[in-house]
């Protein structure tokens, strides 16, 4: 099968197997190029594990810490005549990678909402790994499936309080144009929350405090995104950002609850970048093409892969951490500090539809975009003829 992008909005139908192996060894050789953490985690939990920021705390704690690590991700297998998603090459690449580095592995294909995918990693950690001394805790998703209820909730992403209106940046029409957003009800806000909130973080941490198998001293962390002035609207005051707020309300309560193992749980706050996440979001598009562009004039811009890098080497395993009012890691100082911001706003305040490609980076947008799914690598030959069905 030769295998071209096919785009439809801000997601991509499908992948390449050979770019996402790509992508994901890019990462790896990073890893391998950095010092390695002082005293890493040896058993690691990954609960979305398959693309984004997860993946890239997969491989920093296998490939920068020898970790022995356990993945949970929800990917689709591919068929002779449909690729799979880009998470389920990424999850192949990882495994083989590993494999040939000798190090210790496992993924669960799932839903990790469920208690059916919660006890099955339980079952492996306890035949496999002894005790887990890390849990990160970085899903995505649009919709969330309560095990105690059945309910079936959904997101949205919408202001909270009054109707927004912004700039944003249309991927499909590369028209840059004014969006009006009507602010959520109380219901709208209360399922976001549920989906994107702290509760089955706080449920994955129990479960696996009940089963005995988080070591003493053990870390935890969940991954959000805080932004500043121009993305407040969206995110921090927002349906998103009372989700946002939750997850602080469960680290707080996680550090109380677990103090009998001395567990740390935190918020960690990374850089907007291009994931399958951000893609989705209204304003983002426009906001990150300008950052790139900035942060790539000074020489702060960074992928995935580098900033959790630092995060395990300034945050999680550094003596003294970096930690905001709210007990917050907070990794994302090189885009909101105030300088920074302020070139942004100002560029902001410039673009036109007719000005946006000399005053961002959506050239570096796009390609973050395509390298998503596997596409868009220069040492990649698309026009090859390549199997779709590769197995874990």
């Amino acid at each position: 099968m030769v295998i071209k992008p096919k785009i439809r909005g801000f997601i991509c139908t499908n992948a390449h197997p050979v770019g996402c192996a790509e992508n994901v060894s890019r990462q790896i050789d990073y890893i391998k190029q950095q010092p390695k953490p002082d005293n890493g985690p040896k058993n690691v939990l990954v609960v979305g594990c398959s693309t984004g920021y997860g993946l890239a705390s997969r491989i920093t704690s296998a490939f920068g810490c020898g970790a022995h690590t356990l993945g949970v991700c929800f990917e689709r297998e591919p068929t002779a005549k449909r690729t799979g998603t880009a998470g389920w090459y990424n999850t192949a690449a990882f495994h083989q990678a590993a494999e040939n580095a000798g190090l210790a592995f496992h993924s669960i294909n799932g839903d990790a909402f469920s208690d059916e995918i919660k006890a099955e990693s339980i079952e492996y950690i306890r035949e496999h790994m002894g005790k887990i001394d890390l849990v990160i805790y970085s899903l995505a998703s649009p919709k969330r499936k309560d095990p105690e209820s059945d309910t079936v909730y959904s997101s949205t992403l919408k202001p909270v309080g009054e109707t927004y209106t912004t700039k944003t940046y249309d991927t499909d029409k590369d028209l840059v144009h004014e969006v009006t957003l009507a602010p959520a009800n109380e219901e709208e806000i209360a399922n976001t929350v549920k989906v994107m909130g702290g509760e089955d973080w706080e449920r994955w941490i129990k479960a696996l405090h009940d089963a005995g198998v988080l070591a003493d001293n053990c870390q935890t962390t969940a991954y959000t995104y805080i932004g500043k002035k121009l993305t407040w609207p969206i995110y921090g005051h927002a349906t998103i950002g009372r989700a946002k707020e939750d997850l602080d309300r469960a680290a707080r309560a996680l550090n109380s609850q677990y103090a009998d193992i001395n567990l740390s749980a935190y918020v960690s706050s990374l850089k907007a970048l291009v994931t399958q996440a951000s893609s989705a979001i209204p304003v983002m598009p426009l906001y990150i093409s300008l950052i790139y562009k900035v942060m790539k004039e000074e020489g702060t811009h960074e992928g995935c892969i580098e900033q959790i890098y630092r995060l395990f080497t300034e945050g999680l395993y550094a003596d003294n951490p970096s930690l905001d009012e709210a007990n917050r890691l907070r990794m994302d100082g090189k885009e909101t500090n105030d300088a920074t911001q302020a070139k942004i706003e100002a560029l902001w305040e410039q673009v036109t539809q007719d000005n946006f490609h000399q005053l961002s980076d959506y050239q570096q947008y796009h390609a973050d975009f395509l390298h998503l799914f596997g596409f868009g690598f220069d040492n990649v030959d698309y026009d090859a003829d390549v199997d779709p069905e590769v197995s874990w």
